[in-house]
């Protein structure tokens, strides 16, 4: 993004770096790391209490926010470059060359863990959240590139989201996918629960999220930005209810699982993310100073890229399933602040670089790569 952070408060000019989404990105940085440690370390005698029950429920809101915030970055993006003087031909080639870039990063990653737990060749083909970011940001730009407005191009990404979260039971089931090689299969579904990320549902939180970011895109004074986290959260209030009260309705599909084909529980995780958007601004308008949580959200990818393996490796195979609940909440809040201690090395190290060898700053990457 082209944005650079402001000293205090939300954003207000359109490159001013929009500090409460890095919040809300820190805050699914925390989350993921719960749902990581307690699902890779609790024994399994206390895998049916409670409190791992609704710990895993709160973990499953990681993942989307991930998605749903790299949709308004690439709508932001885009909006950003368009004001620049780059054509809507050039923004959507830039954005699906970084969506090909994360595509590929995802088997970097895949390669990483094996070279470092081991495991078959074919866990290099696994699909994970990168594998969905990347082909969901390609959707996205592909319907964003083909827009002439940004009311049309709003409309067509929340469109694609919805369609997405429609046909997700039909996918799961239907025979017409079964002639394709497992590994491609598990993009649209996965029958031997080789995966937890498949296009659907996934990509449809990408794609609502860029259908918020182009609208957001717009909103470029300080006051125009209020009323829109304003009606925001009205939106994410009426869209989390609607889903919550369709889920009493009988059934539209033959065979729907609720926490993970169901279009009623996609619809009330996308009405709480929307709602998160303006919670968080409120949050960041009210705080002063740096947050520890926006600088977890700014480093989110490398916390992502370094503590899987840590968690799920061989590096932590001696604490796999063989801790009790307390242990694993004390072994996690020590993780979280292992992890940034280890963000603030990175930093650290990454100024001292460019103090040494007069790399450009912060900035002037900002202002380029926008």
């Amino acid at each position: 993004m082209t944005e650079v952070r402001t000293p205090s408060g939300p954003a207000v000019a359109s490159h001013a770096r929009r500090g409460y989404l890095d919040w809300l990105r820190g805050i699914a940085v925390l989350i993921m790391i719960q749902a990581h440690t307690f699902d890779s370390w609790t024994q399994v005698a206390d895998r049916g209490r409670w409190p791992y029950g609704w710990a895993m429920i709160l973990g499953g809101f990681g993942a989307p926010v991930f998605l749903f915030l790299a949709g308004i970055a690439l709508a932001l993006a885009g909006g950003s470059r368009m004001r620049k003087g780059l054509s809507a031909q050039e923004v959507g080639a830039r954005a699906r060359r970084r969506a090909w870039e994360i595509f590929g990063l995802a088997f970097v990653f895949r390669l990483q863990s094996w070279l470092i737990s081991g495991g078959p060749v074919r866990s290099l083909l696994k699909v994970d959240i990168l594998n969905v970011m990347g082909l969901a940001m390609l959707m996205a730009a592909v319907v964003w590139g083909l827009g002439r407005s940004a009311r049309w191009r709003s409309a067509a990404l929340a469109g694609g989201a919805i369609a997405i979260a429609m046909a997700t039971p039909i996918v799961r089931v239907t025979p017409w996918l079964s002639w394709l090689p497992e590994p491609i299969e598990w993009y649209f579904r996965s029958p031997s629960g080789r995966t937890t990320f498949t296009l659907f549902p996934w990509a449809g939180f990408l794609l609502g999220g860029a259908a918020i970011g182009v609208w957001l895109d717009g909103a470029r004074t300080a006051g125009a930005e209020r009323r829109f986290n304003i009606v925001l959260a009205a939106l994410g209030v009426v869209i989390a209810l609607g889903g919550y009260a369709a889920s009493f309705l009988p059934p539209i599909y033959a065979d729907t699982h609720f926490w993970t084909s169901s279009p009623t529980f996609f619809f009330l995780r996308l009405g709480v993310l929307t709602l998160a958007v303006p919670i968080a601004y409120a949050w960041n308008a009210a705080w002063t100073g740096r947050s520890p949580i926006q600088e977890f959200g700014i480093a989110s990818f490398f916390v992502y890229w370094i503590h899987v393996e840590m968690v799920y490796g061989s590096p932590s195979a001696g604490i796999h399933h063989a801790l009790t609940l307390g242990q694993v909440a004390v072994a996690c809040v020590a993780f979280g602040a292992f992890l940034f201690a280890l963000v603030k090395l990175k930093d650290r190290g990454v100024e001292w670089y460019r103090r040494s060898y007069g790399a450009p700053k912060a900035g002037h990457y900002a202002r380029q790569s926008g």
